[in-house]
């Protein structure tokens, strides 16, 4: 039909023309991350795996925490909503490409009046009281000559990939807050059964001094002082304790569940993770692989397109309306094409004067590009600066932990030498409880260094951007 025709040549005109988009490009600033690690021990290798890093702890309990807390954990789950409202704001955002079609349909029942303008009265064949039968459609299209939809599809892009790093980025604290609670739990867990002995070896050497004492062999000055060292030692057990409730009781909250649901890893035995130098890779790849700088990026991406949709306001609208159906007094007739009704109305509107508010709406998005720019130069270099702190930390703790465990051996050593002098009767049992009390100072500090040094683990390979999906991904 000749109607549908010119509907179908203004539309294709109209395709045509909308070719262009105002407002700037996009393009990934450039931003210097220095040179290679200033921290010398930094080693790197090619492809640096940092995808489900926890299994490196090589600890079953904590691959199926992390796996719970990534399925359950509130945040994780919200982070997850969030991506799902983008998509869904997204795809609104495209459907202004196309026309907005509604469709309706009416029955009008009316009495119109003889004494009105129309003198119903006096025209042959027209009654007064009629029954109007019309269906129809309505369709109204802005055609994106200056890429307004263009931009707002391309910022609803942005804000799309924004959330899923967000999202990346609840992932990869919560599995590193699961293993940070977990391996303090167990260093934890070492630390009191240190102390326990280091008490117990303390409680020994009380009892034999008071024994020394009621002999009258000390006096009792070397009583009061020894049960004041072993007050001082048993003071140290209810803070350790505590310390190992409130790991557990986070780490039910982690999972997604009741507080008191991580209690059940306070009586498991723990053991210690292996550690050792991890190769870190080449600085530079953290902007790749830290969903925060990642999300940043996209931030500003986001706010740079939608520059274009507030300049795409200083042009003019033209929209092309279109309407048809059919329109009978029979139901029998309402179909035939005498009773078909059609009409286009194209639509030019532009904002001559309003005051320089669109204007001050440009200069507002591009002071959020602004922004949005310094938050993601902000995001770049937190990272570099995480990175190395974690790195610093781990390597020095690692040379704590090696000296430490010299102490330990050394310790052991000297125990095991004074348990052979005190058999041979070269040394009291007041000198052998002395060594080994030694010893159990020394594992206590252990324990703990190690301890320490497993989170400072955790929180590097938190800084270096792992998590759950593979963090080499372009």
């Amino acid at each position: 039909m000749q109607h549908v025709r010119t509907i179908a040549s203004i539309l294709t005109a109209a395709v045509l023309a909308a070719a262009c988009a105002v407002g700037p490009e996009y393009e990934t600033p450039a931003i210097d991350t220095g040179g290679g690690w200033a921290e010398a021990a930094a080693t790197t290798e090619a492809e640096l795996d940092l995808s489900r890093w926890w299994r490196r702890f090589d600890d079953a309990v904590l691959d199926r925490l992390v796996a719970q807390a990534l399925e359950q954990n509130l945040d994780v789950r919200q982070a997850t909503a969030r991506v799902a409202e983008a998509r869904a704001l997204r795809a609104a955002a495209a459907g202004g490409r196309y026309p907005l079609v509604e469709t309706s349909a009416s029955v009008t029942r009316r009495r119109q009046s003889e004494n009105g303008p129309l003198p119903i009265g006096q025209i042959p064949g027209l009654e007064r009281d009629q029954t109007i039968y019309e269906p129809g459609f309505d369709a109204l299209w802005e055609l994106d000559l200056f890429g307004r939809t263009r931009r707002t599809v391309e910022a609803a892009d942005a804000r799309v990939e924004a959330a899923v790093e967000r999202q990346r980025g609840a992932q990869m604290t919560v599995a590193a807050e699961t293993a940070r609670s977990y391996l303090a739990l167990r260093g934890t867990q070492h630390e009191l059964q240190a102390r326990r002995a280091a008490v117990a070896a303390t409680r020994s050497s009380a009892e034999l001094v008071r024994m020394q004492f009621e002999a009258g062999q000390v006096p009792e000055a070397a009583v009061v002082q020894t049960e004041a060292e072993l007050a001082a030692v048993e003071a140290g057990l209810p803070p350790l304790e505590a310390q190992v409730r409130t790991a557990a009781l986070s780490i039910g909250i982690l999972l997604g569940d009741l507080p008191e649901a991580g209690l059940a890893l306070v009586d498991q035995a723990p053991e210690y993770a292996a550690l050792a130098p991890y190769p870190v890779g080449e600085r530079a790849d953290l902007l790749r692989r830290r969903p925060d700088v990642r999300a940043a990026e996209r931030a500003l991406a986001a706010a740079t397109a939608e520059v274009g949709v507030a300049t795409a306001e200083l042009f003019p609208k033209i929209s092309i309306g279109a309407g048809g159906g059919f329109q009978s007094l029979e139901p029998g007739e309402l179909f035939e094409s005498d009773s078909q009704t059609w009409s286009v109305v194209p639509l030019i509107s532009w904002r001559v004067f309003d005051g320089g508010r669109v204007r001050a709406q440009v200069d507002a998005a591009e002071a959020r590009v602004e922004l949005a720019a310094l938050e993601y130069e902000q995001a770049v270099k937190q990272a570099l600066t995480d990175a190395e702190l974690a790195l610093t930390r781990y390597d020095l703790g690692l040379d704590a932990l090696e000296r430490q465990d010299t102490a330990v051996a050394a310790a052991r050593t000297s125990y095991g030498h004074a348990t052979t002098r005190y058999r041979a009767g070269d040394i009291s049992l007041l000198e052998l409880l002395d060594a080994e009390r030694v010893l159990r100072n020394a594992e206590d500090a252990y324990a703990r260094i190690h301890a320490r040094a497993a989170t400072d683990l955790v929180a590097l390979f938190k800084a270096l951007g792992g998590g759950w999906e593979d963090a080499g991904r372009g």
